[in-house]
């Protein structure tokens, strides 16, 4: 056993060392339980995403419009579309659940769904 000084003293260092532990197994589990809460909130939190900006009419304008994905660690999320012309611009927004949207997706919003999963996954 460790030798903690005069004798007399021993049964008060030993209840203060075991208010001690009690104390951090006490932090322990809160430490335990936020870490917890937080995994399970980023699961939900955007961490992949994707940008594209391309021309949908050929040769007039330039790359003036885009497709964005936000989506979580679960490929779930929204694209968003903009096609912006000279006359008009149309917006569109389309829940993705799993990678896949309930919604026909354009090829560029196919490709900037494939963009968001594969940064994610060299980032792992």
């Amino acid at each position: 056993m460790f030798n903690f000084g005069k004798k007399k003293n021993q049964p008060a260092i030993v209840k203060e060392l075991a208010k001690q532990v009690r104390l951090l197994e006490k932090r322990l589990k809160e430490t335990t339980d936020d870490l917890a809460s937080l995994k399970q909130v980023q699961e939900r939190a955007i961490s992949k995403v994707g940008l594209l900006r391309f021309n949908p009419f050929g040769e007039i304008g330039g790359d003036q419009s885009f497709s964005v994905a936000l989506l979580d660690n679960e490929d779930s999320g929204i694209v968003i579309t903009s096609h912006y012309g000279k006359d008009m611009q149309r917006v569109y927004a389309k829940s993705i659940t799993k990678g896949k949207s309930e919604h026909a997706l354009s090829k560029e919003e196919e490709k900037v769904i494939l963009e968001a999963k594969k940064l994610n996954n060299s980032l792992q």
